[in-house]
């Protein structure tokens, strides 16, 4: 509510098995609802539900004041934070798609509009003529947002060609992922206290010990319930969590109800089918709590599952890093590869990744390269050139004696 610029004046609650079809809320309820609206003046009554247009149009008749729902609310926010172009291409057509179906509120004391050449006849309602044109607009910006689509994709993978691994941040909202993000990057993105902070997709280049660079993905918040018209106008937002080869989970670990909204966030992913993709606990806010150290928590494997740290002081940066590193350098390998002296093209482009750690040349004038890559991206590689990759593959193990122990503490 404060997010949206609302002061709240006061709190309704009640329990109902079933919602009132006519107004979701039972016949006491709303007369309380009204006479709170007639002791505080107040403009607008928000609800924590869905409801539908009918619902909505009955409660504005009774309480003579404006209703938003959740999505409404949502959207509202959602308008007042969105940036970029893209941004607001998906929060102008979520809106469209919420309003087109409440249009009947605004425009029952409307009769037809003479139509045709000379004004004969019976034409379109004001009703029917905005939802048509609703329907232009929502068509002019899906195909703008099928370009932006197409962008991203070009250059999701251009960074597969240079072999360039995705790190995205997912979370509910507020839980510090531009703060971190800004951490890990050293970038300077919006950063706010409060609700859906960030609309648009970040992606920055990142250093990671042992393994290079990597792109990081800063993306919007997810929150409970989340409204199915956000997640399709969202999608080319959200498809960089969902093509990620590793996803940062951060969790405001102050709050109370953090496994809560972490169940929330884990079914938001499931919904977009980003669940199966390798998925890494990042705790954050540890300087909100007492005695709480920066370290890493591992699993009956020993594999890192859970990090705390803090964006805000720094704290436990580098051991996320080190993280980050360990779970996508389980497929890294260090084969030796032999090349004969017309494969240059195959040995330029070990080189332009820099992922040659060692080159000789033998007496036959073969290149002997000592190599150090992603094990997916070897094979891909040699298969494109026709090179049977089985006999160069040998797993590397990371050095990891700074974060070796299951609750190693940060200074």
């Amino acid at each position: 509510m404060l997010s949206a610029g609302a002061c709240p004046a006061e709190f309704v609650s009640g329990r109902l098995r079933h919602p009132v079809p006519r107004y979701f809320i039972g016949t006491g309820k709303l007369e309380e609802i009204e006479q709170l609206i007639n002791l505080h003046q107040a403009e607008v009554v928000l609800f924590d539900h869905t409801l539908s247009p009918s619902q909505e149009r009955n409660l504005e008749e009774a309480l003579k004041c404006r209703v938003l729902d959740r999505t409404g609310l949502i959207l509202d926010i959602f308008a007042q934070r969105a940036r970029s172009y893209e941004g607001k291409l998906q929060v102008e057509l979520a809106q469209l798609k919420h309003t087109v179906t409440r249009l009947v509120r605004g425009w029952t004391h409307l009769d037809r509009q003479k139509g045709g050449i000379g004004m004969r006849g019976v034409g379109e309602t004001q009703l029917e003529i905005d939802q048509r044109l609703i329907g232009v607009r929502i068509k002019a910006i899906n195909k703008s947002l099928t370009k932006v689509r197409k962008q991203r994709n070009q250059g999701r993978r251009a960074r597969k060609r240079a072999e360039v691994s995705t790190v995205s941040l997912v979370g509910y909202t507020n839980a510090g992922k531009s703060s971190l993000f800004n951490r890990l990057s050293d970038s300077n993105i919006y950063v706010a206290d409060q609700l859906f902070a960030t609309l648009d997709s970040t992606l920055r280049r990142i250093q990671l010990p042992d393994l290079g660079s990597a792109i990081l993905a800063d993306t919007v918040g997810f929150i409970r319930q989340l409204p199915h018209q956000l997640v399709d106008a969202f999608r080319a937002t959200l498809e960089e969590t969902t093509e990620a080869n590793l996803l940062l989970h951060v969790i405001d670990c102050h709050n109370e109800e953090h496994n809560f909204l972490k169940n929330e966030v884990d079914t938001v992913l499931a919904e977009i089918g980003a669940n199966e993709i390798p998925t890494l606990l990042v705790y954050n806010k540890i300087d909100l709590l007492e005695n709480q150290p920066a370290k890493i928590d591992r699993d009956e494997h020993g594999k890192p599952w859970r990090v705390w740290v803090s964006a805000y002081s720094g704290a436990g940066i580098d051991v996320l890093l080190g993280a980050i590193s360990e779970i996508m350098g389980e497929e890294l390998i260090e084969p030796v590869l032999t090349l004969e002296p017309k494969q240059g093209k195959l040995r330029a482009r070990f080189y332009e990744h820099g992922m040659v750690k060692e080159e000789n040349v033998d007496e036959q004038g073969n290149i002997i390269l000592a190599l150090r890559l992603q094990k997916e991206e070897f094979i891909r590689m040699l298969e494109e050139e026709g090179i049977d990759p089985l006999p160069y593959l040998k797993p590397v193990t990371l050095n990891n004696d700074h974060n070796a122990s299951q609750d190693a503490v940060i200074g």
